[in-house]
């Protein structure tokens, strides 16, 4: 190579973080899993809104009786994010999988060769994944929640969807499944594995919550009840909860709302972050 030449190089080429982003959103959108998960929660979050609103009575209304705004508004939130408690399952399994993925193939040496600081390339892939995730939560959310109101408005059910205690709640859903697939994506990368990261997370979703519900029922302590209310789903749960009714009573000990429920879920995802992004730069891969 000629002195001319060499001079002409630049020192050092490296990948900006809009680049890292690129080639994140390219291997995302490549990979099976993601397309099938997606299609998942499409399918339940619709047809699970569809099919209730279509059937599913007006609940705690007597015979009768007039529904009122509130209780309309309550109809239409409950059974729009019907299908979160499934949805959110898949989510975190994707987010398992786009991190365990690259270790299983071996490309995450590829990708940490083109970002060898591999903060960017964590931070890129995190991005894609709470985007992506986001927005197909809340396309199908809203589709469904159309649907809902269509044939729940043939009920006499009509819910005002300006109402911030409507639309708030409805928002919610979609960002605590997004939270929920980056709290598996930082257990994903810590692990390292699709099989651990998968039981990790679906643990800390379903069997946690349970195992200290029952452990305070049988010791009879309410602070047990209070802990398990700061887990990531008992807390985050609190982004979609439709607003008690003035007379009716709050639950005994800790209550969250919804934006305390988010900063707890927020500060999960970013402790189990900060913790995988420390554990990864020290690794040799």
């Amino acid at each position: 190579m000629s002195a001319a030449t060499a001079t002409a190089l630049p020192d050092r080429v490296g990948l900006g973080f809009g680049r890292l982003v690129r080639s994140e959103w390219i291997k995302f959108r490549s990979i099976r899993s993601t397309w099938w998960c997606y299609a998942i929660i499409v399918a339940l979050t619709i047809g699970l809104g569809a099919l209730l609103g279509l059937y599913a009575p007006i609940v705690g209304l007597p015979e009768g009786a007039e529904v009122t705004q509130t209780v309309a508004n309550a109809q239409i939130v409950n059974l729009s994010i019907s299908s979160v408690g499934f949805t959110v399952l898949v989510a975190a399994v994707l987010g398992v999988l786009i991190i365990t993925g690259e270790y299983g193939t071996g490309q995450v040496r590829s990708t940490f060769t083109a970002d060898p600081g591999r903060t960017g390339a964590i931070l890129a892939k995190a991005v894609v994944l709470a985007v992506a995730t986001f927005v197909v939560s809340a396309a199908a959310t809203w589709i469904g929640v159309v649907l809902v109101a269509l044939f729940q408005a043939d009920k006499g059910v009509h819910a005002d969807l300006a109402d911030p205690a409507v639309f708030m709640p409805i928002l919610g859903s979609s960002v605590y499944v997004t939270g929920i697939a980056l709290l598996a994506f930082g257990i994903g990368l810590l692990v390292r594995s699709s099989a651990g990261g998968i039981a990790i997370a679906l643990g800390v979703l379903l069997v946690l919550p349970i195992v200290l519900q029952l452990f305070a029922g049988l010791v009879d302590q309410q602070w047990l009840l209070d802990v398990s209310r700061f887990l990531p789903d008992q807390a985050g749960s609190q982004l979609y909860t439709y607003e008690r009714s003035a007379g009716q009573p709050a639950p005994e000990g800790v209550v969250l709302n919804g934006w305390a429920g988010g900063g707890v879920l927020a500060a999960w995802v970013v402790a189990i972050g900060v913790l995988a992004l420390a554990a990864v730069k020290k690794r040799d891969v």
